[in-house]
């Protein structure tokens, strides 16, 4: 079962002020699992992120008597936006804040950065009220103040979550250790405007498929199987390529195939991939080295590792 998005654990604010609330959320790297999903009579879109420790994003909220929120920077505004909400849904216990947002997630990559704003903004003004707040409710919140939303408030959970709705489809259960070899898919690493792309229109057949996809992804998650989270993974590139295309994916492929990958996984709006690893897996370094070579000889330059943390 999730928790209560509550209270922060102590840390420095960027506010130095006792009653100031900080809130920390780490990027996600993408998507799992990305696709329509029939649940009961209607049909839903949904996704299950990666998380990626790699870069956060900080948001720390001091109440003042001023009426609604001011935000540092000033075009943060969905951060903005979330804060009021969340006053606004709790209430009014102040009538407004001063939010900083400190933040090094790169931008229009598709490692979510806008939701991390919004997030540990949510989570900055509950702290700094002492209130609490449910993941759902915060993820009803996130979409309001920004059309579509990821799953960060969920923490290292995999959550299928209805990101034009805020509401989890069905919560999967802890992730299993991965390791990643992110590259980008973009030349120059130059990103995509993720709102200029229309969501995503799934035929029939391809909306079909989405169904032993998440009974496959439920199972690996509850065996702890990174090979079956990959094979999943590795679907979801497939079925999502026609929407949001990936330059030379079939070379991509032959390469995670060559290394030992489990899968490679996409952001499907953004332009950031990853060849996944077995954590667990004593060939892993290796792998992920030959791996990383066999990249650079496709011309891909831009390559970062990390590993998921439960």
């Amino acid at each position: 079962m999730t928790e209560d998005l509550a209270v922060a654990a102590p840390a420095p604010a960027t506010v130095t002020d006792p009653r100031a609330g900080s809130f920390r959320v780490d990027a996600h790297h993408g998507e799992i699992l990305q696709g329509v999903f029939v649940t009961g009579d209607k049909l839903r879109r949904g996704l299950v992120t990666l998380p990626c420790p790699l870069y956060s994003t900080r948001a720390t909220f001091l109440p003042t008597e001023d009426a609604g929120t001011t935000v540092r920077p000033a075009w943060r505004s969905k951060a903005r936006r979330a804060a009021d909400l969340t006053l606004a849904r709790l209430g009014y216990p102040v009538p407004g804040g001063l939010l900083d947002i400190t933040s090094d997630i790169p931008l229009c990559r598709g490692f979510g950065s806008s939701t991390a704003d919004v997030t540990s903004a949510i989570g900055a003004v509950l702290a700094a009220t002492g209130a609490r707040l449910a993941p759902a409710e915060v993820g009803a919140l996130a979409v309001e103040a920004e059309t579509a939303s990821d799953s960060l408030m969920y923490g290292g959970r995999a959550v299928v979550f209805a990101h034009r709705e805020g509401e989890p489809i069905e919560d999967l259960g802890e992730l299993m250790p991965l390791s990643v070899l992110g590259f980008g898919t973009s030349p120059g690493g130059r990103g995509v405007d993720t709102l200029e792309l229309p969501p995503a229109r799934y035929t029939s057949w391809e909306i079909e498929a989405f169904r032993p996809l998440r009974g496959l992804l439920r199972r690996a998650i509850h065996d702890g199987d990174a090979r079956l989270l990959g094979r999943v993974a590795t679907a979801s590139t497939l079925l999502n390529q026609r929407h949001l295309p990936i330059p030379g994916l079939d070379d991509v492929l032959a390469a995670a195939r060559a290394a030992g990958a489990a899968g490679v996984q996409v952001a499907h709006s953004g332009d950031v991939a990853g060849l996944l690893f077995d954590t667990a897996d004593a060939e892993t370094p290796a792998r992920l080295e030959f791996a990383a070579t066999r990249l650079a000889a496709l011309g891909v330059t831009e390559t970062w590792q990390f590993e998921t943390e439960r």
